[in-house]
């Protein structure tokens, strides 16, 4: 064990376990959970992450929910640092990717002023799961330049987000835990002139078993929501980037596998004509 008089021989892994799904894990970060002997886990974690963890690791809970009762991020730094300078081989896995609304600016902090190193193992992040999810691109070139990941939380102060500056960016907007302020939200962006008739995808548990998509337009995003009784976790996808996808979740399905295939075997005649 190393010299718990020399801080900077220890390293603390903040590492991504995805948005959901146990296999989207990826290979680092599983053989990183091997080697851990005390984990802080979050509660978006899915629990199949958690097999990758040794059998004698001591795992500690820490969830963090938006209006749920939350480990103060206080404690989770100091037991971080704690356990770390006892020579435990520390991981805090993070539903998603660490950095992407995960805190882990304020926790890096914490561990270099106690002189630990820091190791980060990325994720995939929710937005880009969603957008896997409904099968479109986030900066498709026909439409959108780039991309923003948003929190859909009001600033420290109480004050909304920049929605009408957000939209005149010609972006995609990926917003997170955004269901709570969908009617700040959509008014500030119809505000901004965003069109109402911009379609929206709404992404509710992304890539668990209870993944749900739900499509709409900017002007109707807070009746949707209500309606169809879309709650958290949501990732909300807004832009003309949805379009396609919109329109497909709208288009009835064919009544067979029988004539999917018709149609199949009739395109590749057509196109192998052209």
């Amino acid at each position: 064990m190393p010299n718990p008089a020399d801080p900077s021989r220890f390293t603390v892994h903040l590492v991504g376990a995805g948005p959901g799904d146990p296999e989207l894990l990826t290979l680092k970060a599983a053989r990183v959970l091997q080697r851990a002997t005390v984990a802080l886990v979050d509660d978006l974690v899915n629990p199949g992450c958690l097999k990758h963890l040794a059998a004698d690791c001591r795992i500690v809970s820490v969830g963090k929910r938006g209006g749920c009762a939350s480990t103060p991020q206080v404690f989770i730094e100091r037991l971080m640092v704690y356990e770390a300078l006892r020579g435990e081989r520390v991981v805090r896995l993070k539903g998603g990717d660490p950095l992407v609304f995960g805190r882990a600016g304020e926790e890096i902090a914490a561990l270099r002023a106690a002189g630990l190193q820091v190791e980060i193992v990325p994720g995939i992040t929710a937005g880009v799961a969603a957008a896997a999810a409904a099968r479109t691109s986030l900066t498709h070139r026909h439409h959108a330049p780039g991309v923003a990941f948003i929190t859909g939380h009001r600033q420290p102060d109480g004050s909304p987000l920049r929605w009408a500056a957000l939209a005149q960016s010609g972006l995609t907007l990926a917003i997170y835990m955004g269901v709570a302020e969908a009617s700040s939200i959509e008014a500030g962006l119809l505000q901004g002139g965003l069109p109402p008739e911009t379609p929206a995808m709404l992404v509710q548990a992304v890539s668990c078993t209870e993944e749900r998509l739900v499509a709409t337009r900017l002007a109707d995003l807070c009746k949707t929501i209500q309606t169809k009784e879309v709650g958290s976790p949501c990732v909300m996808l807004i832009g003309e980037t949805m379009q396609e996808a919109v329109q497909l979740l709208h288009t009835p399905k064919n009544s067979s596998w029988s004539e999917d295939a018709v149609h199949a075997e009739e395109h590749v005649r057509q196109y192998v004509a052209a």
